[in-house]
């Protein structure tokens, strides 16, 4: 018996071109991953141990990509990264 492949040639070209797995990139990943290492660097000298990329998503799983822009440029120019992050997400301070 004869695997797909063989009998379609451009099914196992498709499938080599398709990222797997961890190898996906994409812009929401990316920018969690901006986020990630600049808290876990604070949480690091504040002596607290490193959060997690589940822990993250879970924390901006509401928030559309486009205010992560926003959140990213508000806390790069802050003197403290991580608190402004955090006052940020916080609903009752706006």
């Amino acid at each position: 018996m004869k695997s797909i492949g063989d009998i379609l040639p451009e099914y196992n070209k498709k499938a080599a071109e398709e990222p797997k797995g961890r190898k996906r990139k994409t812009e929401r990943g990316e920018m969690m991953r901006f986020f990630l290492r600049h808290l876990n660097y604070s949480r690091k000298t504040d002596g607290l141990p490193p959060m997690t990329m589940a822990h993250l998503g879970t924390v901006l799983e509401q928030i559309p990509t486009q205010d992560l822009y926003y959140l990213k440029s508000v806390c790069s120019q802050a003197k403290s990264f991580s608190k402004t992050f955090w006052w940020e997400l916080d609903p009752t301070k706006h």
